[in-house]
């Protein structure tokens, strides 16, 4: 859901101060692990452009009109904006995938539920996928939805392993957060670059280092190799989300 929120936060930003930032400023921004809220970020990127800010209340507003088109709470077929064209990284077949190598999963996500539930039930087709959304758990970095979900998916309230697949700074310090809060099990950090990102260009390797350099366990290359990972990974009497 990040190409739609992005969307968003660029529109919500020219509409309060005329400057469309330009991707790169918002990966340089994600990059320094605070800004996984985008309202709180587009507030922070008109900041740093020195324009006047508004209330709260009112960019997020503005935000909503952007990413939804229509009311958040309303009937989704009547959503007129970004996230109608929000392009999806994995089919169904990708979670059947990761079930048959062992693995269960569940999602932590900054999106507000709506958003959330819309493209994971609706456009995904997934039923009653578990999910920790905007308001279930403090924002990312803060551990505790992951943790939170682990609870829910793990047999055991102790122990097990947990992969956590995030294409931010703030999401592999969410796991690093999670170890010192949980040792009890182990954590792993999976990266993957924004798609905007191509490969082998040099905005994506310097993004891929950010992420290494924040601790993240392995750099994939797209979402999509989780599944090669989930099989790879297997263990006997191991399961993970």
């Amino acid at each position: 859901m990040s190409g739609s929120y992005r969307k968003a936060l660029q529109a919500t930003v020219e509409h309060y101060s005329g400057w469309h930032p330009a991707q790169s400023c918002i990966d340089a921004l994600k990059g320094e692990g605070r800004w996984n809220n985008d309202w709180e970020a587009s507030l922070e990127l008109l900041r740093r452009n020195g324009t006047s800010l508004p209330a709260r209340e009112d960019l997020i507003d503005v935000f909503s009109g952007f990413y939804f088109g229509g009311d958040p709470e309303g009937d989704p077929r009547a959503w007129k904006g970004y996230i109608g064209d929000e392009p999806l990284l994995v089919k169904p077949e990708f979670f059947a995938a990761l079930a048959q190598n062992g693995w269960q999963w569940g999602f932590v996500s900054g999106a507000e539920p709506p958003s959330a539930r819309f493209v994971l039930e609706t456009r995904l087709g997934l039923l009653n996928p578990p999910l920790i959304a905007m308001g279930d758990a403090p924002d990312k970095p803060d551990p505790t939805g992951l943790v939170q979900l682990s609870d829910s998916l793990l047999p055991s309230q102790s122990g097990g392993v947990v992969a956590y697949l995030g294409d931010t700074v703030a999401d592999v310090q969410t796991v690093l957060r999670a170890r010192g809060q949980r040792p009890d099990r182990d954590w792993i950090s999976l990266a993957v670059s924004p798609p905007h990102l191509l490969p082998g260009s040099a905005e994506r390797n310097a993004y891929e280092q950010q992420l290494r350099s924040a601790g993240a366990d392995l750099i994939l290359s797209s979402t999509l190799e989780a599944v090669q990972w989930s099989m790879r990974s297997r263990e006997p009497d191991s399961q993970g989300d």
